[in-house]
């Protein structure tokens, strides 16, 4: 019988090249470390350019690939392009796209919110077009450029990063504060969840519209992430979460390697969710 590869074989990542949107963000980080421990070089892309730039530094330091910082406008079709043609010219060409760029307002950004801006009665019209054009339309221009490039030379993977808040509807009783009216009550924005459901939308057009051409696209779905947020809120959230706690930032690492690398080369269209149960409940 014709041996296969090992496990071990189909985990490396060596000699590919990965583009990760977001990069200069905590999981966008987290990314790109995972897949530089199995060997990929990693460009990670951000309207940080400093910080993308000094993250890339630590990321090459410490592992055998090269990870770059660079600066682009993902809601441009002429910024995408001119990144496409600057990865594949440093490093020939390009196999892995992580969609994980995102306007996400933190716990402590929606808990100062002290007008009504964010809520659906009155949410603005200019924040759902800036919300939708980074973390849909980024998503949908990046594919639809590297998607392009991964089916001509018939090798490529898309990873959507998606939300637990693509599956199920933010609970917005977490978010409230004693002693505000209801008009000034503090939201989970509405082009949040739009925007998470939407990229498992792409994640299984994408699979279909390209899977003869050797290009697959799976979705990760994460729940929050513990950062430093306040005891109540915490109290509120993990109320909700069958495994009772939020993720530490490590915790799927694991999961990007396994979804972009060959060991789920059988894998696509599918969505991998990784919250604690909290969308069992």
């Amino acid at each position: 019988m014709k041996q296969g590869k090992s496990v071990h074989e189909l985990f490396d990542l060596t000699g590919k090249t990965a583009v990760i949107t977001g990069g200069a963000g905590l999981l966008g980080y987290k990314h790109a470390e995972a897949l530089m421990e199995f060997g990929a070089n990693c460009v990670l892309v951000d309207i940080c350019k400093e910080r993308a730039e000094e993250l890339a530094s630590a990321l090459t330091a410490e592992f055998k690939g090269e990870a770059v910082g660079v600066c682009s406008d993902i809601t441009s079709k002429e910024d995408i392009e001119r990144l496409k043609d600057t990865v594949i010219k440093r490093f020939g060409s390009v196999h892995i796209l992580i969609n994980n760029a995102a306007n996400n307002p933190k716990f402590e950004e929606i808990e100062k919110k002290k007008d009504c801006g964010k809520r659906f009665e009155t949410f603005p019209v200019a924040n759902w077009n800036d919300d939708i054009a980074v973390g849909l339309t980024g998503a949908f221009l990046c594919s639809q450029i590297f998607g392009t490039h991964f089916a001509g030379q018939e090798e490529g993977v898309i990873l959507n990063i998606s939300s637990d808040l693509g599956v199920i509807a933010p609970d917005q009783r977490i978010y409230r504060q004693d002693g505000l009216p209801e008009e000034e009550q503090p939201t989970k924005p509405v082009t949040y969840s739009v925007i998470k459901s939407g990229l498992i939308g792409l994640t299984r057009y994408l699979a279909t519209y390209w899977a003869d051409k050797n290009v697959r696209c799976n979705a990760l779905v994460p729940g929050g992430v513990y950062t430093g947020q306040n005891d109540v809120f915490l109290q509120k959230l993990t109320n909700l979460i069958p495994m009772g706690r939020m993720a530490e930032p490590d915790e799927y690492k694991a999961a990007v390697v396994f979804l972009c690398s060959e060991a789920s080369k059988y894998m696509t269209g599918a969505s991998l969710n990784i919250e604690g149960g909290r969308t069992c409940w």
